[in-house]
């Protein structure tokens, strides 16, 4: 097996490094939900008491907010 082999999954820890923000953002925004002037929190996959987030989904989500002036 290779590796090298890139996780299309991300574990809440994981998708914390990946974006920049902390755990506690993450977690309150799944909790929270979309909210009147804050940032919606990006998708993410429930199994059970697992919280997953697709490296794909996370890109996405960061393209969404990225400014270009």
């Amino acid at each position: 097996m290779d590796n090298t082999s890139v996780s299309i999954t991300l574990t809440e820890i994981q998708a914390a490094l990946y974006l920049g923000i902390s755990r506690a953002s993450l977690r309150q925004g799944r909790c929270e939900g979309r909210r009147d002037n804050r940032m919606p929190p990006p998708p993410y996959i429930k199994i059970g008491r697992k919280i997953l987030y697709l490296r794909i989904d996370l890109d996405c989500w960061l393209t969404t907010y990225r400014v270009v002036l």
